[in-house]
Order: structure tokens, then sequence, then C-alpha cells
């Protein structure tokens, strides 16, 4: 399967390009709460959360939950105001799983984000069996207004790996979470970790070929980042696992790229934890250098010298 280099400088279906080709202007993310909690938290399928999991449920950057949503977007907005002159954004709910609770309070929360004039997506991270039809008919709603994207947590196929991070759920949920989601024409964004302990390059490249047959719209490759207070972390006190230099990231990661779908929106190439707490990968924290240095190896790997790039 040949695919066409025909994003601009950044050689793969960037995210931004997406929004511009689509929105024709740049838009902005505010990472808001909901309040909610986790099914891997409060009981329900376990009471620790995922091992990687900060106590902040992976919304460390997020809004005050103790905010209105109204105030919320208002703190965020302001915020980034020295770094973004427009007025179009993404309001993204991001801290733990953001479709679990009464579908009353999330009807209230979501409709104050969507009705902002000047949130043009609502992107909502959650679990794949967090997907009730009261939420679904919900989702529906919100979708016949504004865009609604809906942001998975996969991380990987593989059911050793995901039994050791605690993940919660089998593969056979995350797909009929996608199918129903489709059903209703709302987008899937899938979350995956690279790097996960024990998982092999070929065992990585399996979970995006994994994905390449889903109907999934775009996708974030996350490096694995080591935080403190996680059971992640005890474990890597006590048995430290490699993980990948800068470098050796890079390299992979075009490789994944040029493995991945080619309609599929790349969302996040690796992110950054918050700097308090993070133990490992540390060159992660440099978020400027990480950037400047991606898109050096991606314009020398002989992978991205031609016009066509095939997939592994």
């Amino acid at each position: 399967m040949e695919r066409r280099m025909c994003w601009g400088e950044k050689r793969y279906y960037s995210l931004d390009y997406y929004l511009k080709e689509t929105f024709h202007e740049k838009l902005y993310k505010l990472s808001l709460n909901a309040g909610c909690t986790c099914p891997n938290r409060d009981g329900t399928c376990g009471s620790r959360g995922c091992i990687f999991c900060s106590r902040g449920g992976s919304g460390d950057f997020a809004a005050s939950p103790f905010l209105s949503i109204a105030e919320q977007l208002r703190s965020e907005k302001a915020r980034i105001a020295s770094k973004y002159r427009g007025h179009a954004y993404i309001a993204y709910f991001q801290a733990y799983t953001n479709t679990y609770g009464s579908v009353n309070v999330l009807e209230r929360t979501f409709f104050q984000a969507i009705e902002d004039p000047e949130v043009k997506v609502l992107s909502i991270a959650t679990r794949p069996d967090c997907l009730p039809p009261e939420i679904l008919n919900l989702l529906e709603r919100l979708n016949r207004i504004k865009p609604v994207w809906i942001e998975l947590g996969l991380q990987t196929i593989h059911t050793s790996t995901a039994a050791y991070i605690r993940r919660g759920y089998p593969l056979s949920v995350f797909e009929e979470a996608v199918r129903t989601l489709r059903a209703i024409g709302i987008s899937v964004i899938v979350h995956t970790i690279l790097y996960l302990p024990g998982e092999s390059k070929a065992q990585m490249l399996e979970t995006i070929e994994y994905l390449n047959l889903q109907e999934i719209q775009g996708i974030k490759l996350q490096l694995l980042h080591v935080l403190r207070d996680t059971d992640l972390y005890n474990d890597y006190q006590r048995y430290p696992f490699p993980l990948p230099s800068m470098e050796e990231y890079l390299d992979f990661l075009g490789t994944c790229l040029c493995a991945l779908r080619p309609d599929i929106v790349v969302h996040r190439l690796t992110g950054d934890g918050p700097k308090p707490l993070l133990v490992a990968p540390l060159w992660t924290s440099n978020k400027r250098l990480v950037l400047n240095q991606m898109g050096k190896v991606f314009k020398e790997k002989d992978i991205w010298q031609g016009k066509t790039c095939r997939t592994l």
C-alpha cells in the first residue's frame, strides 16, 4: 500500500493540517475537567487505576474541576491568550473517564461547552466500556450541533500487556465501541502507548496494523512516561525497564507513521508529562528540542526522502 506525501512539511497527516483543511483556521485545545471518576478507580473494575495513571487521571494539565465549565473555558482561554490570538477552540474533556457518570449531569456539562460560540469541536476522552445506550444517545445529539470526537484509551492490543497495565477490558469491548460510535457518526481517536514494558517493536507495530483495520479517524501515539506516585513508578524503582533515547524513539516513530493507514489523522506523537512528576524519560521534558529533532529525523530518514512511503 502506497501513500503520497501530500501533507506539507510535516510529511504525515497531522492534526494541524486536518484542522486547517476542515475549519480553514487553527484551533487551540482547551483542557477541561468534567469532575468524573473512573471504573478502574471506584471499585467497579479496579481501585488503583491503570498502572501508569497519575492521581490526576491523565488530566494533569486540565482546568480545575471546582470551576464551572463556563469558568474553565474562560480560564483556559486566558491562559493561552499570549500564544494564541484566534477565537476557535476544541473543548477537550481530558481527566479520568468523561462518559462515566449520570447522563443528566454529563448532558449539562457537555452542552455548556458545545454552546460556547468559539468552541468548534467537542473532544471527550473515555473508556470503551463506558458507553451505555443513554450516553451514545447524548453523543449523537451533541454531534448534530457540532463535531464530537471520542478518544478511546486502547494503549495496546496485546493481552499480557493489557493485563499488566490493568486496562480492565478485553479487545472485543474496544471493537464494539468503535462500531457503535461510527454507527452514529462519531469520530474515533485511539490512544496508544509505545514502549510499554516487555513489548518489542514488532508488537508495537502489530498494534498499529490492527488499528489500520478498524474504522478509526485519529490516533495518539504516546511514549510511555514514568510518573511519581504511580504503580508503574514503583515497578520502575524495583526493576528499571528500558526506555528509549530520544534518537531511538524518533527513529521508531517514523517507522510507526510509515506503517499507519494514510487517512488516519495523527493527533499526538509523544506527549509530555508534568515536570514535577516526570521520572523517565527525562528528555521528553524539553519539548522544543524534541520537536526540532523530530523534524530533522523525519526529513533525513530514507523513508521520507521519496515521494511515497510503504506500510511495513
